[in-house]
C-alpha cells in the first residue's frame, strides 16, 4: 500500500457494489441505497466500464463474492448488537457505506484506514452531500506501523464495551505480524463481540486454472501498489483464532446456498480461493 496514495483496490469494490445496485436482478444480495451516490460524477466513467464486464464469468463471481462478503458482516452485526454489541469497527474500511445508513441509533462506528483513503472517502462524501452521521468516528492508521489500541483509545473508543470487528478486505495484504497483531487485539475484547473477515487460500492450496486467477489478480494488486502478502488454509487460520469460539467458516458452496439459490441472474461465487469467517468472544 502507498500510503500517501488512496487504495485502487478499496475504488474497484466500490464500483462493483455500486454495479450490483443498477445492473443485478432483484432481490439485492446488499441492498445499499449509498452505493451508487458515493461515487457521484466522479466515477461515472468508471462504474460505466464496469458494466461492460457485468456478465463475464470472473466478473460476475467477484461481484458475488463482495456483495455477499459485506452482507454476511452486517447480518453477523445484526446478531452480534442483540448479544449486547455497541461499537463497530471497520478494520479498513475503504468506501464502505455502512455508517452512512446505520439503522441502529446506539451503535457507534469507527473507521479505520489509511489517512489519504480517508482523505479521498470524506471528500467524495462531501462532494455528493452525504452527511457524516454523530455516531462515526474517523481512525487514520498505517496497519503495519500503527498499534489499532492507540489509534482507537486517542479519539474515544471505549474498550469496556462489547465491540464487532469487520475486517474486509485486508487480511491478504499483511505481514503475518500485523495480522497476529491485530488479532491478540480483538482478542482482549469483551465477551459478546468478536470478527468477520475474509481471507484467500495460499496459491498451492487451489486447483491449476484457480492458481492462474490467482497470479493474474496478484499481478494486478501489486502493480497498483498493494501486493498480497498473506494467506490460509481453514486450518491453519483456526489455529490463529484460539481465543475465540463459534467460529463459522464459509467456502463458495456455503456462500451460495446462503445468498444466490433460486436468482433469475447467474450471480454466485465460483471455485475455492476466497472464504468468509466469523468468530465470536
Amino acid at each position: 500500500m502507498r500510503p500517501s496514495r488512496p487504495s485502487r483496490t478499496a475504488l474497484r469494490v466500490a464500483l462493483r457494489r455500486a454495479a450490483h445496485q443498477i445492473y443485478d436482478a432483484r432481490p439485492l444480495i446488499l441492498d445499499d441505497p449509498i452505493a451508487v451516490p458515493i461515487l457521484g460524477s466522479n466515477y461515472a466513467e468508471e462504474l460505466r466500464k464496469t458494466a461492460t464486464r457485468l456478465h463475464k464469468p470472473h466478473s460476475v463471481a467477484l461481484r458475488a463474492f463482495l456483495v455477499a462478503r459485506s452482507r454476511y458482516a452486517e447480518d453477523t452485526l445484526a446478531l452480534a448488537i442483540q448479544r449486547g454489541v455497541t461499537q463497530y469497527v471497520l478494520l479498513g474500511a475503504g468506501l464502505d457505506t455502512f455508517a452512512y445508513r446505520n439503522p441502529y441509533p446506539q451503535l457507534h462506528v469507527y473507521e479505520l484506514d489509511f489517512p489519504a483513503t480517508q482523505h479521498a472517502k470524506r471528500a467524495l462524501l462531501q462532494q455528493n452531500n452525504i452527511p457524516i452521521p454523530t455516531n462515526l468516528t474517523y481512525v487514520p492508521i498505517h496497519f503495519e506501523q500503527h498499534a489499532i489500541s492507540e489509534q482507537l483509545l486517542a479519539v474515544g473508543f471505549n474498550p469496556g464495551a462489547p465491540t464487532l470487528f469487520a475486517w474486509l478486505g485486508v487480511v491478504p495484504y499483511l505481514t503475518l505480524e500485523a495480522f497476529r497483531a491485530t488479532v491478540r487485539f480483538i482478542a482482549a475484547s469483551p465477551h459478546g463481540g468478536g470478527v468477520v473477515l475474509d481471507y484467500g487460500l495460499p496459491r498451492t492450496a487451489l486447483p491449476p486454472l484457480e492458481q492462474l486467477a490467482h497470479d493474474s489478480l496478484a499481478e494486478r494488486v501489486a502493480l497498483a501498489g498493494e501486493p498480497f502478502q498473506l494467506f490460509f488454509t481453514p486450518a491453519e487460520i483456526a489455529a490463529e483464532l484460539t481465543a475465540f469460539h463459534h467460529i463459522e467458516d464459509l467456502g463458495s458452496p456455503e456462500i451460495n446456498a446462503r445468498y444466490f439459490t433460486d436468482r433469475t441472474d447467474r450471480l454466485a461465487t465460483l471455485g475455492t480461493a476466497a472464504r468468509i469467517l466469523s468468530a465470536q468472544l
